[in-house]
């Protein structure tokens, strides 16, 4: 049914309700006639006029736009604002509950936005806690429905990301490019720089870096003529990756920089966590003699992702590069706690993060003589990397399995992995 027709549905069921006939309710300022076909949903009334119906049938113009009472909108309006606040205080899992209550209250059938509000915002919960199948799932289901030019821009934005972070690359690619390449294009805004920038990073994650370095080089133009803040953070962070991908460490830590500037003068708590930990990453890797002062930094930042509504993959994530750091400044102790951390909160066999905190345990205790357990993280490896797709990032990791396995003593068991190497970029 049409949004007209709800209205009239809704004026003629008050209307029998109340014992009026449509002359009645007509009477003096309209006409039967007219009346007649706003209930059949053939005129659509005007705001006046439906003030003016709600008045004599003694009900709140809320209910007939919505269908639901001044009351219960009220009630809609509250619990959306507690889930958006739990999502925004890193409680990840409440929100997930109060969006998908919400969902369920029958009133919210005739509230179109509001109902597409709180999907969405479910979706970014269920991302959150780590669920990115079904994350993905409701993500289709809204992307098929009619949306504004802004909300449409951000769940091709969210659902991009989370292809790019379950390993679906060719798809992340797929939707990004469904709304950025070709004449249909919307103009750059902040929203349009952002999605650019998830496409971006899903180039990076496949391996198309002669792309990713071009389209980066098209998103540093489009942000410096928008100037906004929001779209020079994107744009930067995301050219220090490409950067650092291709080789080119001290023009990705600059580009990082300025983007980390910005975003810490404008930026959300979740995004300054997450971008403070990737330039602590970078830092760490291109400026090793760093690793201390880097190591104390992670170690707030673990504080700091605890505080934010960062997802589980996020909270991961933190401990197992301060893990990295602790390995590197040499607290082994440390660094096998974080890597234990960060491996438990990964869903089982279902993210590269897995694998890449088993390969750092079994370098810890290939280090301290412990060569049994070493051992056995690092052939764990190989139970975390094989259910994943090809990618540039698996073929890193099996990389560098090899060259560990290799350390350890097994010749066959690195020739394997070297061959899984090679696989992921189709050699």
């Amino acid at each position: 049914m049409t949004t007209s027709d709800l209205v009239g549905l809704r004026i003629k069921t008050v209307r029998r309700q109340r014992g009026l006939s449509q002359a009645q309710l007509a009477h003096p300022e309209l006409s039967d006639s007219y009346v007649s076909l706003i209930e059949s949903g053939k005129r659509t009334p005007t705001p006046a006029v439906l003030e003016l119906l709600a008045q004599k049938l003694d009900c709140s113009l809320s209910y007939l736009i919505n269908g639901v009472t001044a009351e219960q909108m009220e009630d809609i309006e509250l619990a959306l604002g507690y889930a958006r606040l739990a999502l925004e205080n890193g409680e990840v899992n409440e929100a997930r509950l109060r969006f998908a209550e919400l969902l369920v209250n029958n009133n919210l059938t005739g509230l179109t936005a509001l109902r597409q509000d709180t999907e969405f915002g479910l979706a970014l919960a269920t991302e959150a806690c780590g669920d990115l199948d079904e994350a993905i799932s409701i993500l289709l289901k809204l992307r098929k429905e009619e949306l504004s030019p802004e909300r449409r821009i951000e769940v091709a934005m969210v659902l991009c990301r989370a292809y790019r972070e379950s390993e679906r690359l060719t798809e992340a690619v797929e939707v990004g490019e469904g709304m950025l390449v070709g004449s249909a294009r919307m103009p750059w805004t902040d929203p349009m720089v952002e999605l650019a920038a998830t496409l971006l990073s899903a180039y990076m994650e496949r391996g198309d870096l002669l792309r990713a370095r071009q389209f980066a080089a098209e998103l540093l133009n489009a942000a410096d003529a928008l100037g906004t803040p929001r779209s020079i953070v994107a744009a930067n962070w995301n050219a220090s990756n490409v950067a650092y991908a291709t080789g080119h460490s001290e023009e990705a830590l600059s580009f990082a920089e300025r983007a980390m500037a910005v975003q810490l003068e404008n930026g959300q708590p979740r995004n300054i966590a997450r971008m403070r930990l990737a330039f602590l990453r970078k830092r760490l890797k291109a400026r090793p003699a760093e690793a201390l002062a880097v190591r104390d930094a992670l170690r707030a930042a673990v504080v700091e992702f605890e505080q934010t509504s960062t997802s589980t993959i996020d909270r991961a994530r933190v401990h197992v590069e301060l893990a990295c750091a602790e390995y590197m400044t040499g607290d082994f102790d440390k660094a096998v706690e974080h890597a234990t951390i960060g491996r438990d909160l990964v869903p089982e066999f279902g993210h590269v993060l897995g694998a890449e905190a088993n390969l750092l345990l079994g370098r810890v205790y290939g280090t301290v003589g412990r060569s049994a357990e070493a051992a056995g993280h690092v052939a764990s490896v190989r139970g975390w990397l094989t259910p994943l797709p090809d990618t540039r990032r698996s073929a890193s990791t099996w990389y560098a399995t090899a060259e560990t396995t290799e350390e350890l003593g097994d010749s066959d068991g690195a020739v394997e992995a070297y061959q899984r190497a090679l696989a992921c970029v189709g050699l």
